[in-house]
């Protein structure tokens, strides 16, 4: 595909969209038990801010979530930390807090109401 000279427009924002099961229940694990605050409420999909310019959007579609092959990473420095939250509020836990040599980095994985996988990472650099 050939752009011939043409700039390359500005990308200013990001965005991932999830369809989930029950809005209200994703919601809760994502703007209450993450607290990732709500950007905007449309209605039947919710916007929250992670970090900076990036999204994370959730849209109830019933019998349209499709969680494998999706990992949702949030990176912060207090992967034990999020742990214990996560543990206490009784989340699935898919993996305990461990090093991963191979991409120089430590984390842990969870399950969201809806199946997606979840990981809170911090990198060793």
């Amino acid at each position: 595909m050939s752009t011939g000279d043409a700039p390359i427009p500005p990308i200013g924002e990001f965005i991932t969209f999830l369809y989930v099961e029950d809005l209200e229940r994703s919601d809760r694990f994502y703007g209450g038990l993450l607290g990732l605050p709500l950007v905007i409420d449309q209605g039947g999909c919710r916007v929250f801010r992670v970090a900076g310019e990036a999204y994370l959007g959730i849209c109830e579609r019933p019998g349209q979530c499709q969680p494998d092959g999706l990992i949702v990473t949030f990176v912060s420095p207090d992967v034990d930390d999020w742990h214990r939250r996560l543990v206490a509020a009784g989340i699935a836990v898919e993996q305990e807090p461990a090093d991963n040599d191979t991409y120089r980095l430590y984390h842990a994985f969870y399950r969201d109401p809806d199946g997606y996988l979840v990981e809170i990472q911090r990198f060793w650099d």
